[in-house]
């Protein structure tokens, strides 16, 4: 990777860490850089969203709430 790219590259992530930052993920800028080259490999960021809100323990959206048997 030349200097350029390297720049650019240190850039963006600086930008998207800034972004998470504000939207308040708690991601910190190793895993967002993670998540970021996972993404541009392909993988649907929605299906990478529900894998860190399920490894946090957090609801997902289309998880239907516990039903309570009588």
């Amino acid at each position: 990777m030349d200097q350029e790219a390297a720049r650019t590259a240190k850039d963006s992530l600086d930008l998207a860490f800034h972004m998470s930052n504000i939207l308040e993920t708690g991601l910190d800028r190793h895993t967002l850089s993670i998540l970021i080259t996972l993404c541009e490999l392909g993988l649907s960021p929605e299906a990478l969203a529900a894998i860190v809100k399920e490894l946090r323990g957090e609801p997902t959206s289309s998880s239907a709430p516990p039903s309570s048997h009588s």
